[in-house]
This record gives structure tokens, sequence and C-alpha cells, in this order.
């Protein structure tokens, strides 16, 4: 299994913002996380943290899900806590692609082009103070260092590619191979996170680790030790 820092960075690279708190009470939430895994907002005039106050105690609520089928399922479960600051002007841009992956508002123009005005939507992002996490049946917190120490996992997007296709096309040899491997016939199989150190499948309401002999070092070793779950015999 990933180590949790990491684990909960990969999680949060393609999560979204579910809910926003500012002092406790709850403000419009739209946004998204930048590449050193902190959550950036787009608030527009009018919302509390539009004036924004150096103070200001913010809690950034992200989900990742995973779709298996027609059903969405919570992956994971974070609350990034910390306090609000302007993005810089030279970083307004990534930060505008950074929530437009999540929110795709027409306002992030008007961020860009009008930055610094008083009456334009803002930019803001989170100093991260701690994490919290809820994933699988483990939760617990992370402090900003771990947390912002912590890189996603380098796999991630191939393991994504390959987990949505293996789903999409290839349940039927997924239920054969788990059933091998627990010697009695699986109920509904789904492949439910993959990363360089093995493979969690989701049989009915369970999930059951399967970890590789060695950890996968590339994208080809990876595929590679999937095919031997799909296969075992």
């Amino acid at each position: 299994m990933l180590p949790i820092p990491e684990r909960v960075r990969t999680l949060a690279a393609t999560a979204s913002v579910a809910t926003l708190s500012v002092d406790g009470a709850p403000a419009p939430a739209r946004g998204g996380v930048d590449e050193r895994g902190r959550p950036v907002l787009l608030v527009s005039p009018g919302e509390p943290l539009h004036l924004l106050r150096e103070d200001a105690v913010v809690a950034v609520n992200l989900t990742a899900m995973r779709q298996l089928g027609d059903a969405t399922h919570p992956r994971g479960l974070l609350e990034v806590q910390g306090w609000a600051e302007a993005v810089p002007e030279s970083e307004a841009r990534d930060a505008a692609v950074a929530v437009a992956a999540h929110s795709a508002d027409e306002s992030l123009f008007d961020a860009l082009e009008r930055f610094g005005e008083r009456s334009a939507p803002r930019l803001l992002r989170l100093d991260v103070g701690q994490v919290v996490y809820l994933t699988g049946q483990e939760s617990g917190l992370l402090d900003a260092d771990d947390y912002l120490g912590a890189t996603p996992d380098p796999l991630a997007e191939t393991a994504e590619r390959v987990l949505a296709h293996v789903n999409a096309s290839h349940r039927a040899q997924l239920t054969a191979g788990v059933s091998r491997q627990l010697g009695e016939e699986a109920g509904e199989v789904w492949l439910w996170e993959l990363d360089r150190f093995g493979a969690t499948v989701r049989v009915d309401e369970s999930l059951i680790r399967f970890p590789w002999p060695t950890p996968a070092r590339s994208d080809l070793c990876l595929e590679t030790a999937l095919r031997g779950l799909l296969c075992s015999c």
C-alpha cells in the first residue's frame, strides 16, 4: 500500500472541492487542487472570503470518487484546514487551470483579466495547517510538512487509465482471476485501486488487497503485474 502521505496526496490530486467553511461558517465552494496539493478557490464578490482577512480560518472538504458502472462511491474524504491567502498574479493562470479542472466557471476569465480589481472575482489558496483524512478503513491526521512534502504516486495517471479500462471491458476476466485467488466464487467484482504496490479489489461490499511480489517501477511493470492477477491460475 502507498505510504499514507503519498496516498492522501494522490487522492487530493483528483479530488473535487465539496464544501467550504470560513471561521466555522459554511461558504460557497468552487475550486480545485494545485500541483502542491493546496486547495485553490474561486471567490466571487459578496462571498465571505472575497474581502480577505489574513487570520480567517478555512476548512476545505475534498472528495475523491470512484465510478463503478452506474454508481459513484467515495474513495477518500479529506478536510484541509488552514488559512486563506491570495494567489500571486504570477501564479494566477495556473491556479485558474486547477479550478477549471473541476469547476469550469466563466468568472475565471474575469478573475484573470481583472486581477487585483476590488470588484473582480478572486483566486485564493490555502496555507495548509493540517489534513484530516478518511480513506477506506483508515483515518487520521497529517501535519502540513508531511502532506506538502509528499508527492502523488508517479504511476497514478496510468493506474487510473488501466483501472477504467479493466472495469469497462474486462470484469469477467477480473472476476475469474479474483475467484481463483480466493479459492471460491467471488460476487460482484470491481477494480477499486491500483498503484505500484498492488491492487485493491471491491468484492460486493468488501475491499481486498492483492500486493505485487515486487513494487512496479514503470507503467509497463504495473500493467504486467495486473495481468498476473487477471490471468492467475
